[in-house]
């Protein structure tokens, strides 16, 4: 396996730990970032002495800010949803049943939230702060929130975050349900490593079967179907254009609806 220099991938015991690897753009993911994940976890699921991985992000401001939005946003808006998201009936992780813990060590927006969401168990740093704000640009998430975020947390507070755009603090997260638990920064990894030393003590398949059972329980492909589907019609205007290039031109978006 040899992955780009923007992800990381480290083994110790039964734990896999991957990183996020671009802390000087608050670890925003490229295209070749995207491949890399996705390479890293398809090599922590199909080894069998590998019971626990941990996800988390270099640096201290940021555990992912999503998409780069001068490189993946104008790929989706030109080349259509298939050239990110690959199956439309599949989201981060969707056929994983190890358990994954996420380490939220700063910024998790946008698509980061997105990965986060198709994780099991997170600890957050004390100053981390989650949201999607695709709407204030033009465009919508398209990595699974409308699916998953309204299962994980309320439908009111999943609503206002989608709707509005604005983030929430780690404590805000904690309290809805979002993360399971808020340390200083400093323990994240530590906090995190300690979870995941508990579940290998426990029978793997025992847990990977549980794991499963609670995923395809909630028959997530039909309504992943969907969302790809309506996220097109945003993705293909006007303003899905204007959103990301105000965005790069540090100015208000001018939208006009079309």
């Amino acid at each position: 396996m040899k992955l780009p220099d923007t992800i990381t991938y480290e083994i110790d015991g039964r734990v896999a730990t991957i990183a996020f690897n671009r802390p000087d753009a608050h670890n925003a993911m490229t295209a070749e970032m995207m491949s890399g994940l996705e390479e890293a976890f398809e090599a922590f699921n199909a080894d069998d002495e590998l019971w626990v991985a941990i996800l988390t992000g270099t640096g201290d401001k940021a555990f992912c800010a999503g998409a780069d939005l001068g490189q993946l946003i104008p790929l989706m808006v030109d080349s259509g949803l298939e050239s990110f998201l690959g199956d439309p009936t599949k989201r981060f992780f969707s056929d994983i049943y190890k358990p994954i813990i996420c380490a939220v060590n700063g910024l998790c927006i946008a698509g980061g939230l997105e990965i986060l969401q198709g994780t099991d168990l997170r600890i957050a740093a004390e100053h981390a702060t989650f949201g999607l704000g695709e709407v204030r640009w033009g465009i919508i998430p398209a990595g699974g929130s409308h699916v998953r975020l309204p299962r994980q947390i309320p439908w009111a507070v999943a609503m206002e975050i989608l709707l509005t755009g604005r983030p929430i603090s780690a404590e805000r997260a904690y309290d809805i349900g979002l993360v399971n638990k808020v340390v200083p920064a400093s323990e994240v990894m530590t906090e995190a490593r300690g979870l995941a030393e508990v579940i290998c003590r426990n029978g793997p398949i025992a847990v990977r079967t549980a794991k499963e059972i609670a995923v395809r329980s909630l028959s997530l492909e039909t309504p992943f179907v969907l969302e790809s589907l309506l996220v097109e019609r945003v993705f293909g205007t006007a303003d899905a254009r204007e959103g990301p290039k105000a965005f790069m031109d540090k100015r208000r978006p001018n939208f006009t609806g079309s």
